[in-house]
């Protein structure tokens, strides 16, 4: 995509968020700090949720700390290390096993005083990837540092929390949004842009995105970026399947020819750039398949991406799981 992503140039606040129980429930915690765990599917806005309750309650922004889980346990000790959002915990520490950069960053990132105010929130997303043993130590983290930082933990399995944990936060269930709120989220994004659209082409970009409220301001981005407007003739010219399967295709050449950088950069525009899940993803790769594969190569990919398919379901990450599968394809 051209330009800024929609999703964050017109980031809701706390009033806008869609849901009235997750409207409701982040507004007390504004006045009434406490820990959170915000739970439910990929692409309903829990993310943005905690940024507009960040917003709402601390002056400075840099009183939100983000730590994505997979940016820990997705990378490498050089990785990690070399990441600008953590190099200054990291500083001399290169001999640190990869456990112990992680439990630094989480520690140091607690520690230091808000800038303004009498605390600071301090965001794990995608928390159902933490293992065990680093819930643990995040536990006694949330103990030692419960009056200057707000914990809040967004995550698509709430049962992967250990009930240490999960006994010292407030549950928010976040749902997907309605139709009709996200039909009202687009007219609100696209009137911000001044856009010219018609009420068919917002129905349609909200039926596109099946209650994936990132995904529709994305379509509704695309849209406007290929047609100048989002009218119902342009949303389907813009958003038909043939968009995904050609990205699907080339995506899957660069793999089976052991381009392994470029196909996983495609994967990551198709998951982050166009709002596509990994569940979406994954029925486009066998269906392109279908068409290049038979027989045992056939049967060797539905096996694989059955495995892959059911990592998904547990909600663990969309990049790592298809990720793998592109680096099976190349071998």
């Amino acid at each position: 995509m051209e330009g800024p992503l929609w999703t964050e140039t017109h980031a809701p606040s706390l009033s806008e968020l869609p849901q009235p129980s997750v409207r409701d429930a982040l507004t007390r915690a504004v006045d009434q700090p406490m820990n959170l765990v915000l739970y439910g599917p990929q692409g309903v806005g829990k993310t943005a949720a905690v940024r507009a309750l960040a917003r709402e309650a601390h002056d400075d922004e840099t009183d939100l700390v983000e730590l994505n889980v997979d940016d820990f346990f997705s990378r490498t000790k050089t990785e990690i290390k070399n990441d600008p959002r953590f190099e200054s915990f990291l500083v001399g520490r290169s001999r640190m096993s990869k456990r112990d950069m992680i439990n630094r960053v989480l520690k140091e990132s607690a520690s230091y005083a808000p800038v303004s105010g009498e605390y600071k929130t301090v965001l794990l997303d995608n928390a159902e990837a933490i293992r065990e043993d680093f819930q643990q130590a995040l536990r006694r983290v949330m103990e030692r540092h419960h009056r200057t930082t707000q914990f809040v933990i967004a995550t698509r399995q709430p049962s992967k929390l250990i009930p240490p944990i999960r006994s010292r936060c407030f549950n928010v269930p976040v749902r997907e949004p309605t139709h009709g709120e996200t039909v009202a989220v687009l007219e609100r994004v696209v009137e911000a842009e001044g856009v010219e659209y018609d009420a068919d082409g917002l129905e349609y970009v909200a039926g596109y995105a099946d209650g994936d409220l990132r995904r529709a301001i994305l379509g509704a981005q695309t849209t406007a970026e290929d047609a100048d407007e989002v009218t119902m003739q342009a949303a389907y010219e813009a958003l038909g399947e043939v968009g995904l399967t050609e990205r699907v295709e080339e995506m899957l050449t660069a793999a089976e020819a052991g381009e392994f950088s470029d196909a996983r950069n495609t994967l990551d525009d198709l998951l982050v750039d166009e709002g596509y899940s990994g569940q979406e993803i994954l029925a486009d790769i066998l269906a392109v398949s279908r068409s290049r594969r038979s027989g045992r190569e056939l049967t060797a990919l539905h096996r694989l991406a059955g495995e892959v398919d059911l990592d998904l379901a547990e909600g663990t990450s969309d990049r790592i799981h298809l990720g793998r599968l592109l680096a099976e394809l190349g071998r």
